[in-house]
């Protein structure tokens, strides 16, 4: 028996106990079929199991106070022999079967004042319950439509809370991406500022071992080379300079992928922490590898992975290239 279908029954003005009758006798089908058996039975007590509860309600219900005409119009039936067939309402006179009846009255109307009587409740007419059920089915329709309506209002509101939940979804999807997109071009940008200035180191560097070489072969051959040796040096043999003492070397190493990472090194590291520096931070994947100079060029070999970085020749700066091994 569903909660629903009795409460409506009970809005619409009958009892709860015949509310709860009705659905069971229509085979719980719902409240019209239910309505319709009510109209139609308007003049049966409820369930036994109900009376129970009218007694307990009737302690509730306004007190029925017979006025003083109806206690002496009640003796004189007394005395008659005559029975009390109804409960009339002294405020409009209508007439009652039950205490349930007389209690849902004087919920509804606040009247207060009933006293017993011995006219019979005439049961309903045909048109009297066509009357009442046209009216039932008008206050059912429209509390149907007061339930869309609800439902409706419901709906939109979660559309409404559904779209505002959708764009701030969106528009912290855009800054996260703006943001992503931000670091991506500062990153860029500095990758392209290192890239620039190792290249200028290593024009740096091809210049200085060209002069380097270009002193030493003079020196050997005892010329004086035009350029780029000052004249002030033509005397006498080429004096070379004292030697700068690093502590350490920069390298920037290309990965097989045109990558390239920078890094500072000991000058008295071995070229086997280049390797694991490289093992550790490279991004072209994985495998075995060379290491190789192009200016001069040089593949260095598993002896020198145990060589100090300034015996190599890698000290300041030099470019160190990463190469698939072919084994």
């Amino acid at each position: 028996m569903s909660s629903s279908d009795v409460s409506m029954l009970v809005d619409m003005g009958f009892s709860q106990g015949k509310a709860e009758r009705a659905l069971q006798v229509t085979g719980n089908k719902g409240v019209e079929p239910a309505m319709e058996w009510l109209l139609a039975h308007s003049d049966e007590v409820e369930n036994p199991p109900d009376i129970a509860v009218e007694n307990a309600s009737v302690s509730t219900a306004p007190t029925i106070e017979p006025s003083q005409e109806s206690v002496a119009s009640a003796s004189n039936q007394d005395a008659s022999g005559a029975t009390a067939k109804s409960i009339k309402c002294d405020v409009c006179g209508k007439l009652f079967k039950s205490n349930l009846e007389v209690e849902f009255h004087a919920t509804k109307s606040g009247h207060n004042s009933f006293s017993e009587s011995t006219e019979e409740k005439k049961p309903l007419t045909e048109a009297e319950k066509k009357e009442q059920l046209k009216l039932l089915e008008e206050k059912m329709r429209q509390k149907r439509k007061e339930r869309e309506e609800q439902e409706k209002k419901e709906a939109l509101e979660k559309e409404r809370l559904r779209i505002r939940s959708g764009k701030e979804m969106v528009e912290a999807k855009k800054k996260l991406e703006d943001l992503e997109m931000k670091k991506l071009l500062e990153q860029r940008k500095r990758e392209k500022e290192e890239e620039k200035l190792a290249r200028q180191r290593v024009r740096e560097q091809i210049e200085a071992d060209k002069a380097a070489r270009r002193a030493r072969a003079a020196s050997e051959a005892g010329k004086i080379p035009s350029s780029p040796i000052p004249s002030a040096m033509s005397s006498g043999p080429v004096a070379a300079g004292p030697k700068k003492d690093y502590n350490e070397t920069k390298l920037q190493i290309r990965l097989t992928n045109g990558q390239a990472l920078t890094q500072t090194f000991g000058c008295k590291e071995q070229l086997s922490a280049v390797r694991l520096y490289i093992e550790m931070n490279r991004t072209d994947g994985s495998g075995a590898f060379n290491l190789m100079t192009t200016f001069p060029r040089k593949v260095f070999t598993e002896e020198d992975f145990e060589k100090p970085l300034d015996i190599l020749g890698l000290v300041p700066t030099a470019v160190v290239i990463v190469q698939k091994k072919i084994e």
